[in-house]
């Protein structure tokens, strides 16, 4: 397995379990146009940037709105949603998660986030991880969101490091297709029937295990 210099981590669903407080935004905002957003639906936005997650509720509850009410829901959204993750605590941070970015750091490795959200760093800061991260791209610092490569390709240009030796840690297919249009390894958290094209995928980052760790970087 070829050695890399560089791990980009997707944040929601990857480091952390904001999921839930995400669902419970959007459910607010989709009542406000008529529609009752399911868990199963709040899947299509996962790593989807704001505004296309809130395109892709429209589309669901086949209406449309105003250029202002469009501004303001996404005000609303991400509102609600602050206020929510103030319950966020260390406890929250995925299995497996702490001992990866712990041997990463010891060996040297660069290490990037890539996350459509525009709260990373408050995340991050929340987690008492942010130390971990040598780069964080996130949503105020990209145009296009994912599946568009912008946001890793940004990663990998401030850490100087080449797309083909970065590995991408998704859980999304967008973030996965995002990967592989960056020229890079994409590792896919979760069910495999629920990506394209990733070069591996595994249920969780804890199931990754220090060995395979070593043979990726």
């Amino acid at each position: 397995m070829e050695k890399h210099q560089c791990a980009l981590f997707d944040l929601d669903g990857v480091v952390v379990n904001t999921a839930q407080y995400h669902y419970l935004a959007w459910k607010n905002i989709a009542h406000l146009v008529g529609y009752d957003l399911t868990f199963q639906d709040n899947e299509q936005l996962k790593g989807v940037s704001r505004p296309d997650s809130l395109r892709v509720i429209l589309k669901m509850a086949q209406t449309s709105i105003s250029q202002d009410e469009f501004d303001r829901f996404l005000i609303q959204k991400n509102e609600d949603y602050l206020v929510l993750v103030q319950a966020l605590k260390t406890t929250d941070i995925l299995p497996g998660i702490s001992e990866g970015l712990v041997f990463l750091k010891d060996k040297g490795i660069k290490i990037g986030l890539g996350s459509a959200s525009k709260n990373a760093l408050l995340i991050l800061e929340k987690l008492n991880l942010t130390s971990y991260f040598d780069v964080i791209i996130d949503g105020n610092q990209v145009k296009k969101g994912k599946p568009h490569p912008e946001v890793f390709l940004k990663g990998s240009t401030a850490l100087n490091v080449k797309p083909k030796a970065c590995v991408v840690f998704e859980d999304a297919s967008a973030g996965i297709e995002a990967a592989k249009a960056a020229g890079m390894t994409a590792i896919a958290l979760g069910e495999p029937n629920e990506f394209k094209g990733a070069d591996f995928c595994f249920p969780h980052f804890n199931a990754i295990g220090i060995s395979t760790l070593e043979k990726l970087f």
